[in-house]
C-alpha cells in the first residue's frame, strides 16, 4: 500500500503517524504518514527517508507540495506529487517542527525546542534523548526563521517561549495573521498564547496567558491554534477548543472535546464551522463540529503517542 501523494485529491487527510518501533527510544521509529480519504479509509501509507523520530508539521505549500518535519534529526522533507520525496537542508540543522508559506513566495521556519536542559522530574520520565544542535551545546533557541523561497536567510525572529511541562519546548504551534503582520503561538504544553509582531519584529503581550496557582484539574495548557475563516482564532486547550478574539484575547466561546490530550487542528474546507482534530494519546483523528465539538467522523490510526502532522487535500 506504500505510495506517494499522487493519488491525493480534495478533501482527503494526510496523517503523521511514525511507526515507534525502538523498544529504546519511545519517540524513535520509521517516519510514516497515513493517507485517509474523505470516508476516513486508508488510502495509502507513505514511509519516509531521512528520518529517525516523530514525524510532523506537515502542510502544503502553495505549489501543492507537501512539507514534513522531524526536528529530532534536523531534517525537513518535501512530498511531491510525482512521487518524489525532497530533503531540505539548505535551512541548516535547526530542530524546526513547522513552517508558514507567505504570500511573496518566502517561508517561516519555528523551532521546536530551546536551551540546553530539562526539567529533572521531566527528564526522569522521559525515554529519548535530546541532541543538541551540531557545533552547539544548545537543543535549539525557540526562534522563528524567515527564509526566501530559495533559502536565503532574510530574518531570525527572537520569539519568547514558555518551555512547556519540560521547560525545553519553544515555538511547537503557531499561525499567521491573514495580513501576515503578526504569529501567534504556544509552548504546548505551557499556559500561554504567546504573540510576535512580525511586521515591527518584536514581542508582543500575550494573548492569553494563565499563572498559578491552578484550580484543581489539569492546568491550563494550550497546543495548536489556527486562524478562521472571519479572522478568529481556534486554539486547542487539550480537552476542549476555543473561539478567541485575537486582537482582545477574549474567549468567544468553547466547546468541549471527548477525553484528554487533543494537540493538533486542521480547519476543514468550507464555510469553516468544522475542523479536524487529533489526539496524542490514543492516536484518534476525527472531525468535530467547531461549535458544538461534537464528533462528525473519526478513525482510530492505531497510532498512540505518534501523530504529530494533519494536512486536509485542497
Amino acid at each position: 500500500m506504500t505510495q506517494g501523494i499522487q493519488s491525493a485529491v480534495t478533501g482527503d487527510i494526510l496523517v503523521a503517524a511514525t511507526q515507534l518501533n525502538n523498544s529504546a527510544d519511545d519517540h524513535a521509529g520509521e517516519g510514516r504518514i497515513l493517507h485517509f480519504d474523505t470516508q476516513l479509509q486508508l488510502k495509502a501509507e507513505i514511509t519516509l527517508p531521512h528520518t529517525t523520530h516523530l514525524v510532523g508539521g506537515l502542510k502544503f505549500d502553495p505549489s501543492g507540495v507537501l512539507w514534513a518535519f522531524d526536528s529530532q534529526e534536523f531534517v525537513i522533507l518535501n512530498l511531491h506529487h510525482d512521487g518524489r520525496i525532497e530533503r531540505r537542508d539548505e535551512f541548516g540543522a535547526r530542530p524546526y517542527s513547522h513552517a508558514h508559506f507567505l504570500s511573496d513566495g518566502s517561508v517561516l521556519l519555528a523551532e521546536h525546542v530551546v536551551g540546553d536542559h530539562i526539567k529533572p522530574e521531566i527528564a526522569a520520565r522521559m525515554h529519548t534523548e535530546l541532541p543538541f544542535m551540531p557545533g552547539t551545546q544548545r537543543f535549539g533557541d525557540g526562534h522563528v526563521w524567515h527564509f526566501a523561497a530559495d533559502g536565503r536567510l532574510i530574518k531570525e525572529y527572537a520569539t519568547a517561549t514558555h518551555g512547556g511541562m519540560g521547560g525545553f519546548l519553544g515555538v511547537t504551534m503557531s499561525a499567521v495573521s491573514a495580513d501576515e503582520k503578526t504569529l501567534v503561538y504556544c509552548s504546548e504544553t505551557g499556559s500561554r498564547l504567546m504573540r510576535y509582531d512580525l511586521a515591527n519584529d518584536t514581542q508582543l503581550p500575550d494573548l492569553q496567558s494563565f499563572a498559578p496557582p491552578f484550580p484543581p484539574g489539569p492546568p491550563p495548557m494550550f497546543f495548536a491554534m489556527q486562524y478562521g475563516t472571519q479572522g478568529e482564532l481556534w486554539v486547542l486547550r487539550g480537552g476542549s477548543v476555543h473561539r478567541v478574539d485575537p486582537v482582545s484575547g477574549d474567549t468567544l466561546g468553547e466547546a468541549p472535546l471527548e477525553g484528554f490530550g487533543w494537540a493538533l487542528i486542521e480547519l476543514a474546507a468550507g464555510p469553516g464551522t468544522e475542523a479536524w482534530v487529533s489526539n496524542f494519546f490514543t492516536g484518534e483523528v476525527a472531525k468535530i463540529d467547531l461549535q458544538t465539538g461534537a464528533k462528525l467522523a473519526s478513525v482510530q490510526t492505531g497510532a498512540a503517542k505518534a501523530v504529530a502532522g494533519l494536512a486536509e487535500v485542497r
